[in-house]
Order: structure tokens, then C-alpha cells, then sequence
């Protein structure tokens, strides 16, 4: 059962608040408007169904969780394991930049919100996001697990719709518009990535990958990634 408690700490580990610096990095999508693949609601909405369906933000989230349990377990060898996994995982050096960074920060952050967590970080050098955002959820005792991925996976849709809103560009109210028809989506996917056992992960991203390495080169941009 979730306290008021476990609302106010999910409210602050997924508010765009949170110093991590999420709000400069759009996944590929500068790269989608330039060339027209994005250029509207319809087809920014239809890029995050496909990629809560099909794409690396599953195994993002599927890695959060597995994350989680090693905090909860105090068991620093999965940790490790985890995250040097969804390093590997990251298919440009954006994409893993980016997390490193953001993941980088959001452990400063809970170190000295949370120091008691050193023993279990001390090895996590670079640490992804999704690795620093489990353990945050973890050492908070945010639950049930369930709300915990649908908060990372709305912070997640959150970013990426806040991006398409200042490049396509779009109106707030179509923004917010994007979002509520997406919560069904995310409902989906946070239930079908709970139900991943390790040997179910993966993942078809090979449309972000291409988005990432255009970006890289992207002559102007207003995003990191």
C-alpha cells in the first residue's frame, strides 16, 4: 500500500525539479524534427508508443527495478553487474553520456540526502540513471514497485514531451494533451516490464540509435542528446 509518505518521496525522485539536468537531453528527437520524421503531435505521441513498446526505455526501466531489489537485498554485486550491463547496453556514446551524467548527479544528490547508501555506490563509477533512480526508490522505501516504474516511465514521457513541446514546437496544452493520452501506454508498459524475467530483455531501439548518431552531428541543436 502506498503511504502519503511513499507519494511525497516518488513525487520528488520524479519531479522535474530534480537537479539531474534531464530537461537538457531529448533522446534523439532534435535529431527526428530536423529531418521531419517528428513535426507534430501525432507523430511525437506515435514515436513514444513505439518506444514504450518496443524500445531501450523497456530495458531502462526492466534494469531500475533489478536495482531496486539489489538495494533492498543490500547486495552490491548485482548492482554493479546491472549497471555495467545497461552500459553495455547503450548503443551510442550520447545515450550513454547522457545517463552517466544524469545518473552521476542524482547520486551526489542522494549522498547527501542519504549517506548511508556509500557502501553501496562506492563502485558504481560511472553510475547509469536508472541504476541511481532504483536505489533512490529503494532507500526511500517507495512502494508498491509498480508505482515506483510508472514514476520513472512519466518522468521519462515528461522530458521527451517537454523537448518535442520547444522543437516542433508545440502549444503547453498539446503537450499536456500528449501526455494524459499516453497513461495507457505507460500502465501497459509498466506491468509488462515487472513481468520481464532476465532472459525477456530486449529490445528493437535501432530507430533512437540512428536518431543518436545523427544528433551527434548534428550541425546546430539545442540539446545535448
Amino acid at each position: 500500500m502506498m503511504t502519503n509518505d511513499h507519494i511525497l518521496y516518488l513525487l520528488q525522485l520524479a519531479s522535474p525539479a530534480l537537479p539531474v539536468g534531464a530537461y537538457s537531453y531529448s533522446e534523439g528527437i532534435e535529431a527526428l524534427v530536423d529531418i521531419g520524421t517528428i513535426s507534430n503531435a501525432q507523430s511525437l505521441q506515435h514515436w513514444l508508443e513505439q518506444e514504450l513498446r518496443y524500445g531501450a526505455i523497456r530495458l531502462e526501466t526492466a534494469v531500475m527495478v533489478r536495482a531496486y531489489h539489489a538495494v533492498q537485498k543490500k547486495d552490491s554485486e548485482a548492482l554493479s553487474y546491472w549497471n555495467s550491463w545497461l552500459s553495455a547496453a547503450r548503443e551510442t556514446e550520447e545515450l550513454r553520456l547522457s545517463s552517466w551524467q544524469m545518473g552521476r548527479s542524482l547520486v551526489k544528490l542522494l549522498l547527501q540526502l542519504q549517506p548511508q547508501v556509500w557502501p553501496l555506490v562506492e563502485t558504481l563509477e560511472p553510475c547509469n540513471y536508472a541504476i541511481a533512480f532504483g536505489m533512490a526508490a529503494a532507500s526511500w522505501e517507495i512502494e508498491p514497485l509498480l508505482s515506483v516504474v510508472l514514476g520513472y516511465l512519466h518522468t521519462w514521457t515528461t522530458n521527451l514531451v517537454t523537448a518535442g513541446v520547444k522543437l516542433i514546437p508545440l502549444g503547453q496544452t498539446a503537450g499536456q494533451q500528449l501526455i494524459l493520452n499516453l497513461f495507457p501506454n505507460l500502465m501497459n508498459a509498466a506491468t509488462a516490464i515487472l513481468a520481464l524475467s532476465d532472459d525477456d530483455l530486449c529490445s528493437c531501439s535501432w530507430g533512437l540509435s540512428l536518431a543518436s548518431m545523427a544528433h551527434e552531428i548534428q550541425y546546430t541543436r539545442l540539446f545535448r542528446s
